[in-house]
């Protein structure tokens, strides 16, 4: 047995399984402990897509930002492994999270005060920040991707669409951000973009926790599009100069803007400033994650409610309430319900359009999987 699969089953026997607590299209999540600490850990079990050009982007960038990232508010990832032959699997072992914003948004039973909603804004852009100061673009957020430890921290998950943001002319898809979070530059075509496309995800999640249902339910790209400017009002060339050059830009009816304190009648003035600079059309001019922590909403009273006091629920009857189907098992936080993402991997597997890949890019794929021990 060579080094790198010695390695891989030694990091292997470290954990046992307890039970199968999640099952999706392309992952299973699996409760288990450290048997050396009987530390209690997650488990996330991907079911690897290979082809000609080797693994699957979205396993390799989930393992790869993971590796690098850390902080409070991003989630852990402890260690990685591969599993199976016929079928190969890559196990990453992650800090146990029980649940998500998402869930607890939905708890009618849980009620939410202004300086709740402010503890989990400070917690979601302290970790972007960091994500934000490493080059990373997540590209995903949404609260169904931020997960609470049993403690009540918040943390970013689910990297399998992030991408690195060092070249501001790199050209990159804009098939990312699951809709009602998604940017209109991004609706619109955008190709090269930045931090910007994260933060209008965040100004969206922030209006959901007031709100306690998503601001922007598009139910299409082009409906999502007409959902903002109703919202918001059709943006001018005052408002997004050269925004009409983008590729899909198309003439639009025009709605007015509506003042964000009609809706958010209870928001504080720092609140609806916060949220309406996260909001901006311009990306140039939309909040950054480190502007956001400085913002005066972060400054004025009421102060964060500390982590460990924030609302909480039951997960177990939480997942079957909002499940309906008395299943447990059958639904898990680390199971990601990215329409993006899964149509990533379709792709991957039907071989679908994609850019040819450099030689070089080939063989450092195939050299990620040989030293995750896929190949023998």
């Amino acid at each position: 047995m060579d080094t790198a699969a010695t390695l891989n089953l030694a990091i292997r026997n470290t954990y046992a399984k307890i039970e199968k607590v999640g099952e999706g299209t392309y992952a299973s999540v699996f409760l288990a402990k450290n048997v050396k600490t009987g530390q209690k850990v997650a488990i996330k079990k991907i079911k690897v897509v290979s082809n000609a050009n080797g693994m699957d982007m979205t396993a390799i960038r989930e393992v790869k930002f993971l590796a690098e990232l850390k902080h409070c508010n991003v989630i852990q990832m402890l260690d990685v492994f591969s599993s199976g032959s016929a079928n190969p699997s890559l196990n990453l072992v992650l800090e146990f999270l029980d649940t998500n914003l998402e869930a607890l948004i939905k708890d009618r039973d849980l009620i939410f005060t202004s300086a709740d909603i402010k503890s989990w804004m400070a917690m979601l852009c302290r970790g972007l920040e960091y994500c934000h100061r490493h080059w990373c673009l997540h590209r995903d957020l949404k609260p169904n991707n931020l997960l609470i430890s049993p403690e009540g921290e918040l943390k970013i998950a689910d990297f399998g669409l992030a991408r690195e943001c060092g070249d501001p002319g790199a050209r990159m898809t804009h098939q990312v951000i699951t809709r009602w979070y998604r940017p209109p530059e991004l609706l619109l075509g955008a190709r090269s973009y930045s931090t910007a496309v994260d933060m209008w995800s965040v100004g969206c999640i922030f209006a959901e926790l007031m709100l306690r249902t998503p601001y922007l339910p598009g139910e299409s790209d082009a409906d999502q599009l007409t959902t903002i400017f109703k919202a918001l009002g059709t943006p001018s060339e005052k408002d997004w100069p050269q925004h009409k050059s983008l590729p899909d830009s198309v003439q639009f009816e025009q709605y007015p803007r509506q003042p964000l304190g009609y809706l958010f009648s209870a928001a504080s003035p720092e609140a609806l400033d916060f949220l309406a600079k996260c909001l901006l059309y311009d990306p140039l001019k939309r909040l950054g994650a480190n502007e956001a922590l400085h913002h005066p909403y972060m400054k004025t009273g009421p102060a964060p409610t500390p982590f460990k006091l924030l609302p909480r629920h039951p997960t177990k009857a939480n997942n079957k309430e909002e499940r309906g189907d008395g299943e447990q098992s059958s639904w898990h936080p680390l199971l990601s319900d990215s329409t993006e993402k899964d149509k990533a991997r379709k792709n991957a597997e039907a071989g679908g359009k994609k850019r040819k890949l450099e030689e070089s890019e080939i063989e450092e794929r195939k050299r990620i999987a040989r030293k995750l021990a896929f190949e023998t």
